[in-house]
């Protein structure tokens, strides 16, 4: 293999498609990334088995062929590189010689047919939407995802699409995350789990507020297609809980507050509220207004703000981080929120609609015990 390409383009692709490779592996191969000749130039491949990465990049292809080279090693050599056009070359005994005008590094890779296949998906209708919706539907979801859960399934947010509409889900045991949106899809409904490492990955890609990302569905693995970049990943198979039955139907208070005066409120209780101290917070929703207040041997914090309420006095705590991430995750400048009692889930939604709706679990203070 011999090419010659933009050092700077070669290096932006390298460092992208390396977010797929393997950090540490008991196979070399999985830590690097596969330089293959193709008709449009060279094309640039990782994957760890779960998530791949691939694109291609322009380049003048003087000989065909492939090889594998360790991807830290070589996005550390390209990022390093004088702006000018580089070449590299492989011979058969898989050494690869790197040349940008005086620099020249020698390397060890690997034969490219060592490299595991990876997954073709093929079939199904894709679902096209812009990037910048699929991101902001991802960033108010992605943080109620387990990371603890012994279910694999609750790793992940589960996808629902049906004609005109696509909804996101995920939950913790603690918190539940929906949001939905209308989109242009008309194919048949679909369900899908995907890990929430990948989608992390997939909103890096994201950088075009009026580009458009694909989605293409297989039995067992996704494709998302942005920007030039291939992003395929496997799902995950389980049983989700069935969230619907956990959204309580009936509430006895209603309160409306402004997002930014709750968000700065809770933060300021969160000063005394440490990793080692992880007292609940306790929330007094009365005669319109919010009353924070929590005592740790830290210290003792007491906040009061203003909001709109219908209902009944509800008393009730929470764990601080977990209602500061439901909020954070808002993108409107007041929240509604529904209450039911002070051991009854708390719910977050729009003041109109249902765009996304936040369920955080109460904490139990410690006079209630």
């Amino acid at each position: 293999m011999k090419i010659n390409c933009n050092a700077a383009s070669l290096a932006e692709a390298c460092l992208n498609v390396q977010r797929a490779a393997a950090q540490k592996s008991t196979l070399p191969t999985l830590e690097c990334i596969m330089l293959q000749t193709n008709e449009h130039g060279v094309e640039l491949s990782g994957y760890d088995l779960e998530m791949g990465i691939n694109t291609v990049v322009d380049a003048t292809v003087e000989r065909e062929g492939g090889i594998l080279l360790n991807a830290k090693t070589l996005c550390e050599i390209l990022r390093h590189l004088p702006k000018a056009p580089v070449s590299i070359e492989a011979d058969d005994k898989h050494i690869c010689t790197i040349k940008c005008k005086e620099t020249e590094f020698s390397l060890i890779g690997f034969p490219a047919s060592e490299f595991p296949d990876m997954p073709i998906v093929m079939g199904g209708v894709p679902v096209v939407l812009p990037q910048c919706l699929l991101r902001d539907m991802i960033r108010q979801t992605i943080f109620a995802v387990s990371v603890d859960d012994s279910k694999m399934v609750h790793k992940g947010v589960k996808f629902e699409i049906e004609s005109g509409e696509m909804k996101l889900i995920a939950l913790d045991g603690y918190r539940l995350a929906i949001r939905r949106e209308r989109i242009d899809y008309q194919g048949e409904s679909i369900s899908f789990i995907v890990p929430a490492k990948t989608l992390s990955e997939v909103i890096k890609f994201i950088n075009d507020e009026n580009g458009l990302i694909s989605l293409s569905l297989g039995k067992r693995h996704i494709v998302f297609s942005i920007n030039g970049y291939n992003i395929v990943s496997r799902l995950l198979e389980g049983d989700f809980l069935n969230y619907k039955s956990a959204v309580p139907e009936h509430h006895s208070a209603t309160v409306k507050v402004r997002t930014r005066e709750l968000i700065e409120s809770i933060e300021r209780i969160s000063l005394v509220i440490t990793e080692k101290f992880k007292i609940p917070m306790k929330c007094v929703f009365d005669n319109d207004s919010i009353r924070f207040s929590c005592s740790t041997t830290v210290g003792v914090a007491n906040d009061k703000i203003s909001a709109t309420m219908e209902g009944e006095r509800i008393e009730i705590g929470f764990n601080n981080r977990f209602l500061l991430d439901a909020l954070r995750a808002a993108d409107t400048d007041e929240v509604s929120i529904k209450l039911s009692g002070p051991l009854s889930p708390v719910i977050i939604t729009p003041p109109q609609g249902d765009g996304f709706i936040f369920l955080v679990l109460p904490a139990r203070l410690r006079n209630e015990d």
